[in-house]
């Protein structure tokens, strides 16, 4: 049969393991499929020793494999906003199907390029786009397309979990263990998207649209990072039965939909719990199947690699039986609903407080007094050692759930006292139930 012809477009880390994949599985993949896959050609900047391209057509211009008309699919995985944007416009103008990593691209820009696809009548797949070689994205839009979800929960940046990991582990501070990831290649120079929660918000943008049937809200979603958790914080946590992860957290309410970031205490005893190092995990917990959990790697090369395959071989099988193209999100068009994303100010959920006071009579019994007045109910309360440094002690508090907006009053309350130092750290807690 005709070959399905494939451009790949940057070949740094995943661009050189997906055309290795491609060629190495070339048979399996061609039994599979139908038909023979082949990279037609290669656009990058430079060549990559991980792959032999010596047989393969190359060029420095990415947009030549965006028009190339002997290219039935465009593979961008050069990464960023405006030239990804672009490139991958200028293919859907060509007539092309895209498949692409891009998770900042799709949370952002995925509403104009989908609208573009279906205009075009082409597939803009992304599988790889979220938690690498898990394939979560099929699991949502198809394994579990005849559920209605509830919620989904995921430790989906792999940094962030190896720093986390790290600090538990070995008692290590923050800073030391992010210098460790950048040494070993998990965070960038610049880490902001991985430890200040950006690259999980961009993955659970994806997620939730997909789970929910909602446009992308990537601007709506709340983010918040990691920077701010201590080696104290992991162990009391610990003494309470609890472990901290930086999660991503989506889940239908009456009033909309909760779309949030950010470090999270959780049962020690729940398997989400006891992922570690950087391994990505996401639990969905639907009506019919009940609840589910994946796990794998998040990144690497052919990890995401094996997920961009399986959407060129998904568009390659779909080639033989041309049909109306469904939205990318797994619905039909104009099928999305506009559901608010809720403000963080109106969520729920259970508190902890690790504050930081002087060891005066009568402190403990103020900071209880602000949190009644505040209809705040107190699961456990108990005072640390006095460190020897300052003469301060913490106090860590876990409170029953109560509404983030008025947990936030009771805090400012308490900042307010002379015998605290502020600011309070308060990290939410998720039972998973």
């Amino acid at each position: 049969m005709k070959p399905v012809k494939v451009g790949i477009c940057g070949l740094g880390t995943v661009g050189s393991g997906t055309f290795n994949v491609l060629t190495r599985n070339a048979n399996s993949i061609a039994a599979r499929t139908g038909r023979p896959i082949i990279v037609e050609q290669i656009g990058a900047r430079r060549d990559n020793p991980a792959s032999d391209t010596s047989t393969t057509q190359m060029t420095r211009d990415i947009f030549d494999v965006a028009r190339n008309p002997d290219v039935d699919i465009l593979v961008e995985l050069i990464g960023g906003y405006d030239v990804a944007k672009e490139l991958i416009l200028t293919a859907i103008e060509h007539g092309k199907h895209v498949v692409t990593a891009n998770k900042a691209l799709i949370a952002e820009h995925g509403n104009e390029i989908f609208q573009a696809a279906r205009e075009k009548n082409v597939v803009v797949a992304y599988e790889a786009a979220v938690a690498g070689g898990i394939p979560v994205i099929k699991c949502l839009r198809e394994g579990l397309s005849g559920n209605q979800i509830n919620w989904l929960a995921g430790i989906i940046n792999g940094t962030g979990n190896f720093i986390l990991t790290e600090m538990g582990d070995k008692n290590r501070p923050f800073e030391e263990v992010l210098s460790e990831a950048q040494a070993l290649g998990y965070a960038e120079a610049d880490p902001t998207f991985d430890v200040e929660g950006i690259d999980a918000c961009h993955k659970l943008t994806i997620m939730a649209a997909i789970a929910f049937g909602i446009p992308l809200n990537f601007e709506r979603a709340y983010t918040e990072g990691i920077s701010r958790v201590t080696p104290a914080d992991i162990q009391y946590a610990e003494e309470l039965g609890y472990r901290i992860k930086h999660l991503g957290i989506a889940r239908q309410a009456d009033e909309g939909v909760e779309l949030r970031v950010h470090p999270t205490l959780i049962p020690a005893s729940r398997p989400l719990a006891n992922i570690n190092g950087v391994l990505n995990s996401v639990v969905i917990n639907a009506d019919a199947v009940g609840e589910t959990m994946m796990v794998g790697p998040g990144a690497g090369a052919e990890p995401t690699a094996s997920s961009v395959v399986a959407d060129i071989m998904d568009i390659a099988r779909a080639l033989e039986a041309p049909q109306t193209t469904p939205n990318p999100l797994g619905f039909v068009e104009n099928a999305l609903k506009s559901t608010p994303v809720l403000p963080i100010g109106e969520t729920l959920s259970a508190n902890y407080l690790r504050i930081h006071a002087d060891d005066h009579p009568g402190v403990m019994n103020a900071i209880t007094q602000i949190l009644s007045d505040h209809g705040i109910n107190i699961d456990a309360i108990t005072q640390k050692a006095i460190r020897e440094s300052d003469g301060f002690a913490d106090i860590v508090i876990l409170t029953q759930t109560i509404k983030e907006s008025t947990l936030d009053k009771a805090i400012n309350k308490i900042e307010g006292l002379i015998d605290i130092q502020a600011p309070i750290t308060r990290i939410r807690v998720e039972t998973m139930a």
